[in-house]
């Protein structure tokens, strides 16, 4: 029986590549692997000078900078007359009358009211221009926003009321020592950590307030009524300190965009105007 002889398989050769080729494509891949390493350090060096994007054009930045300038100015000028006007009111001796023997304003809790009656309305006109309409486009409910409303509420009552034990100047600096309540709400609320040398710069501001509010004492001040000072300025800064994590808070869980600054306002104030309301009711403060 003839025997069939199989041939082995071809194995199939690579096509030869000339050296002059070779090198060629070996440039080009150093060229595509450098031009990659060029654009990374670009990125690299657009990351540290612009803090993680492009470098904005002197346009941009000089637009920022007057928004900046712009929002700056408007706070230190609502804060100023604010200030202003709320120890004027507070310490200001007027016409004695039956509800005010003593001619003094007799009641914080209209100060408050008159703050967020004038707030909501605010509140309504800035989210009807922004977003086209004052309750649709809201996410977040309204009981969202009433444990803040409350502390704001109360934080606000003990700040007008704390006027008339202490003045206006040792209140203000007062005001600074609350960073460590807010430090230590937000670590009970949202469970933030922050450094020690955190804690550390709130105690040394902490230790100044506490300094320029001796020295500025007089000699001939009451006991009592500075005692009594103190506590409503103890209160207004723990509830100031929930209202500030509580609203950090909301923004975390329905997030920024969907509710902004406006509709934050809109929706503490609203819930606050109901607060103030029943308590001018129940305390007998609206005016006859």
């Amino acid at each position: 029986m003839p025997v069939t002889k199989r041939s082995a398989p071809k194995t199939q050769q690579e096509p030869m590549v000339s050296p002059k080729v070779e090198l060629a494509n070996r440039g080009s891949d150093n060229i595509s692997v450098a031009s990659g390493d060029e654009d990374e350090r670009k990125n690299e060096t657009q990351a540290l000078v612009g803090g993680g994007g492009p470098i904005a054009p002197p346009s941009d930045f000089a637009k920022t900078a007057g928004r900046f300038l712009f929002c700056f100015t408007g706070l230190q000028v609502s804060y100023l007359t604010w200030g202003y006007m709320q120890e004027l009111i507070m310490t200001t001796t007027f016409t004695p009358t039956p509800s005010a023997p003593d001619g003094r304003f007799p009641s914080a809790a209209f100060c408050v009211f008159s703050n967020r009656f004038l707030a909501i309305i605010v509140a309504m006109i800035a989210v009807r221009i922004k977003h086209g309409s004052i309750l649709q486009n809201n996410v977040a409910p309204l009981v969202a926003f009433a444990p803040c409303a409350l502390s704001n509420t109360m934080s606000s009552w003990s700040q007008y009321a704390s006027l008339r034990y202490v003045s206006f100047p040792v209140q203000t600096v007062f005001k600074s020592s609350k960073i460590i309540p807010v430090m230590v709400m937000g670590k009970f609320l949202k469970g933030t950590n922050y450094p020690y040398s955190q804690y550390l710069e709130a105690l040394l501001i902490t230790v100044g307030v506490a300094i320029f509010s001796i020295a500025s004492k007089s000699s001939n001040s009451d006991t009592t009524t500075e005692i009594i000072g103190l506590l409503f300025m103890c209160t207004y800064i723990t509830f100031d300190s929930f209202t500030s994590q509580w609203q950090s808070k909301v923004y975390d869980k329905y997030g920024k965009a969907n509710v902004d600054p406006y509709q934050m306002m809109l929706g503490v104030n609203s819930s606050a105007i109901v607060m103030t309301t029943m308590g001018l009711i129940a305390g007998g403060d609206i005016p006859k």
